[in-house]
């Protein structure tokens, strides 16, 4: 009887410790205050006016559980990446999209726009790569904030999915097509470092995908045409 005691309290015991060890590594889900900066998403359609005071092109993502983040788009730099971004907001494509990769440690980078939220998805066509190494002069430097397009091996296989530095990672620089910076919404950005976990520390895919609720565009009263595709 008393060996029958002993063999159950162990048991217990590791009970209770496997329940601890896997409630540490289950991703655990945040609900915070959600900060808009005071951005109306439930507009009809993905154009609006927004405040911000440049004669650039500005977009707002509303992140779910954590508010906006507003982009100012670069056309100098990036001209036909720009036209491809605007195009893509104003369809409604990121609607509903999500950011499913969180870099901290080797390139620094929280990356998005995957409509399948794993990292190999896109709008089913891509466009020239407008950077120094493809043979485009694109000078913009990826510090900490800047926005850039992600793609694969091939130069010119960037479509939807895009990036924003969280620190410098200038070993990018010549190599991606940064298009714009962040200029609102940084602390949400801060949030989403501090509080989401990381499934694999070596692809940083996060152990669940953040969703991008809306995107809406600012032309600020200017014309993009449509983006050249590769192939067109």
């Amino acid at each position: 009887m008393k060996k029958n005691i002993i063999f159950i309290g162990i048991a217990v015991l590791i009970i209770i410790v496997l329940f601890v060890l896997s409630e540490n590594v289950k991703p655990k889900t945040v609900r915070m205050e959600e900060n808009l900066l005071d951005i109306d998403y439930e507009i009809k359609g993905n154009e609006t006016s927004l405040k911000y005071d440049t004669n650039n092109p500005v977009v707002a993502m509303y992140i779910e559980n954590y508010g906006s983040i507003v982009m100012e788009l670069y056309p100098d730099y990036a001209p036909n990446t720009v036209n491809n971004f605007i195009s893509l907001v104003k369809n409604g494509f990121y609607d509903n999209n999500y950011f499913h990769r969180l870099d901290k440690n080797s390139v620094h980078v929280l990356q998005g726009g995957d409509p399948n939220g794993q990292g190999s998805g896109g709008p089913g066509y891509s466009i020239k790569g407008e950077f120094t190494e493809n043979g485009f002069e694109n000078n913009l430097s990826h510090t900490k904030g800047i926005v850039s397009m992600a793609r694969s091996l091939d130069y010119d296989s960037a479509g939807s999915q895009f990036f924003i530095c969280i620190d410098d990672t200038k070993q990018l620089d010549g190599n991606y097509a940064a298009f714009g910076r962040v200029i609102a919404g940084w602390d949400n950005i801060e949030r989403i470092i501090e509080n989401e976990r990381v499934k694999d520390e070596d692809t940083g895919k996060l152990f669940k995908n953040l969703v991008i609720k809306k995107a809406v565009v600012d032309l600020k009263g200017n014309d993009y045409p449509e983006p050249e595709k590769v192939g067109d």
